[in-house]
């Protein structure tokens, strides 16, 4: 039997920071479609791969997370640039 390895999808930079700076445009019922096609596309892959359903989920709640503190980060950086125009 072969074993299937692949690099954690939470560290995958371009990955969350690509979902997270859709998802910071849009709004809604359109960022909540956009998510459901995410994760239905991530876990597609991950199953193709072979892994089981445990992983599988363990990988989308990691992901979800670096997803979340992207999301944060990001917003944190557009709050300080719209700080710097006050004073």
């Amino acid at each position: 039997m072969r074993a299937v390895c692949c690099f954690p999808l939470d560290r995958q930079r371009s990955q969350v920071q690509r979902c997270a700076s859709a998802l910071q445009r849009l709004h809604g019922e359109l960022a909540n479609v956009y998510w459901r096609k995410e994760m239905q596309a991530l876990a597609a892959h991950l199953k193709g791969l072979g892994l089981p359903e445990g992983e599988v989920s363990r990988q989308a709640m990691a992901f979800t997370t670096a997803v979340q503190i992207e999301l944060q980060r990001l917003f944190a950086a557009a709050d300080e640039h719209s700080d710097e125009g006050v004073g």
